[in-house]
């Protein structure tokens, strides 16, 4: 089997329009939830979350893009340019026919339905835009990202609720270990922050009106962000050979499914889905020295994963540090994973460990160093990230330092 690494990385968020900023803002323990701007958001119980602010469409597309990009295309295609450009790869040849893009996002064009929607209930029209169906697709942003640099070999997108960008990023993990191809550009968007988007989430009662605070005895819910982030995975003697900058390898993925309940998590489920990806990349549990929670805030989920990280790890698990950046960012949902690997790369690349913010009152169901409220200096040399998705759908990466 082939060696997969990263060689490129790019991102749009809550805490940044580029990598740089995002792991600048990472650092400084920053947090970009805040009130959000969206129509209609008065009628809305939950007023707050991850919103790319100061973002306008016309600076970065022309206008028949923006006819055919929905705002997680749009956030996918300028993830999509810095990761390329930092890989500087191009496709060509077998190159082009054997890569492509897999892209992870539960929710797709919501903001396309909600206008559209709009359109035909509300102002009583009965003709909509000739491209509604191709921009509200799920699978727009891989296409589009395929048509833009020639990938002529597997695109497809992922929708796994929050575990879909860790599913596309495993499933891109495998074209390439396998051989079948030798570059795949993977992660995951959305963009959920729209009146419809928010108000079915407010239905589960599992938002918080006022922060994010994962791991925290006082927590009270999520927060949705919005976003995405897309990397480059490819065949390490294939980077080596072209002298690519290499950022992390990829050494293990799982997946699996509690076979239990739609919404409340299971300890067993996840926890085999970590105990994969720790045994698929032949990792001892003593080597890893960061997780990247799923760490949503909400009390199920929180202490649930705790107590999954005490069952993988033993005695371990006291020595480990977790951290959730959902504290920062929000929850991008689909698009969640791509940008939560960020904080993996980051603790491995340059030795910062991305803090839980808005942590104030110790949980004794989450007795574990979730790195509160400040970031970390310190050096690892392998890393989880974890994803456990509604519908009990569980997916674990595990990364290691550049070889």
């Amino acid at each position: 089997m082939k060696r997969v690494v990263i060689t490129g990385m790019g991102t749009i968020n809550a805490l940044g329009k580029t990598v740089p900023e995002t792991f600048a803002a990472m650092a400084e323990g920053k947090c970009g939830i805040a009130p959000i701007n969206i129509r209609d958001v008065e009628r809305l119980s939950v007023q707050i979350g991850g919103q790319v602010r100061n973002f306008d469409p016309e600076a970065h597309f022309n206008r028949q893009q923006i006819a055919l990009y929905d705002r997680f295309t749009q956030f996918t295609m300028l993830a999509a340019k810095e990761a390329l450009g930092q890989a500087g790869l191009e496709f060509h040849g077998l190159l082009a026919d054997e890569a492509g893009a897999i892209f992870g996002t539960a929710g797709g064009g919501v903001n396309t339905w909600d206008e559209n929607y709009r359109t035909v209930y509300e102002d009583g029209k009965n003709r909509v835009h000739p491209f509604v169906v191709p921009k509200l697709m799920n699978n727009a942003a891989a296409s589009h990202v395929s048509m833009e640099y020639n990938l002529k070999g597997a695109s497809y997108s992922v929708s796994t609720a929050c575990a879909s960008s860790n599913h596309a990023m495993g499933q891109a993990f495998h074209m390439v270990r396998s051989g079948a191809s030798r570059a795949m550009v993977t992660g995951g968007a959305e963009a959920m922050l729209s009146f419809g988007g928010v108000k079915a989430w407010e239905g589960l009662r599992v938002m918080s009106k006022d922060a994010c605070r994962p791991f925290s005895a006082n927590r009270n819910g999520m927060v949705q962000g919005e976003g995405a982030a897309v990397f480059v995975f490819e065949e390490l003697e294939h980077a080596k050979a072209r002298g690519a900058e290499i950022i992390a390898e990829v050494v293990g993925f799982a997946m699996s499914s509690d076979a239990a309940d739609i919404v409340m998590p299971s300890k067993q489920g996840a926890a085999r889905a970590v105990r994969g990806a720790l045994r698929d990349g032949k990792i001892n549990p003593e080597e890893v020295g960061y997780i990247n929670a799923h760490g949503t805030g909400t009390a199920a989920n929180d202490k649930t994963e705790c107590a999954v990280v005490a069952d993988v790890f033993g005695s371990h698990a006291d020595k480990l540090m977790i951290s959730s950046t959902k504290s920062m960012h929000g929850h991008l949902i689909g698009g969640t994973g791509a940008v939560e690997l960020l904080a993996c790369i980051m603790a491995l690349r340059d030795g910062v460990i991305a803090p839980t913010i808005g942590y104030q009152e110790n949980d004794p169901e989450c007795a574990l160093d979730v790195v509160p409220n400040e970031a970390r200096d310190a050096k690892v040399k392998t890393v989880l990230s974890n994803a456990f998705a509604f519908g009990g759908l569980n997916a674990v990466l595990a990364l290691r330092k550049a070889p």
